[in-house]
């Protein structure tokens, strides 16, 4: 999974995908000091400076890629502009890496809509459709996984209605494994074949 986001961000109907940028790091730490946030994405709490080393290893590792999720709705006088962080219209993030040296077409994906009041209006389904169009497109992924706290009943209900399958239930970790496989885009070769 070579691709990067290269800075370009992804505008859809109710959300815009931007590039995790140094400008997002404290409105970020500040949400992962919410102690249902951190059980939610099974987290554990850093400091503000270890919150900007995360960043920089997150930012420099071509296996991941990590949007900023901005609601179009917050954006400061309604119009988006490419480069600026839009600190203001931050209502979560989304991931995506492809940690399976077996199967480097396989990857993990994640979501978080951190503020409360933009849950349940179609934010975190929306961005996560933008993301894997992202990772199908850009890094040739063709399955990916969610790893989701058993306890997490809206995050499994969400990747569920989008077509993921229940793969695995850890008792250990209280965590289930869901799973969606992708049809390779026309012209390109299934893996292995």
């Amino acid at each position: 999974m070579a691709a990067n986001t290269g800075g370009a961000a992804l505008e859809g109907e109710k959300v815009v995908l931007v590039p995790y940028m140094r400008e997002h790091v404290p409105r970020y730490h500040e949400w992962m000091q919410d102690p249902a946030l951190l059980q939610a994405t099974g987290s554990e709490p850093l400091t503000l400076e270890e919150e900007y080393q995360m960043h920089l290893s997150w930012i420099s590792d071509p296996s991941k890629h990590t949007f900023i999720v901005l609601d179009k709705q917050r954006i400061r006088g309604g119009g988006f502009v490419h480069g600026d962080p839009h600190v203001e219209a931050m209502v979560g993030d989304v991931n995506i890496y492809a940690n399976d040296p077996d199967d480097p077409r396989t990857a993990e994906i994640e979501i978080m809509i951190a503020e409360p009041e933009s849950r349940g209006k179609g934010l975190g389904k929306e961005a996560v459709l933008m993301m894997m169009a992202f990772a199908i497109k850009s890094c040739g992924i063709q399955k990916f996984r969610a790893k989701i706290g058993d306890s997490n009943t809206t995050s499994l209900s969400l990747f569920r209605k989008l077509g993921f399958k229940d793969y695995s239930h850890s008792e250990v970790f209280k965590e289930v494994t869901l799973e969606m496989a992708v049809e390779p885009a026309e012209g390109e070769a299934p893996e292995n074949s």
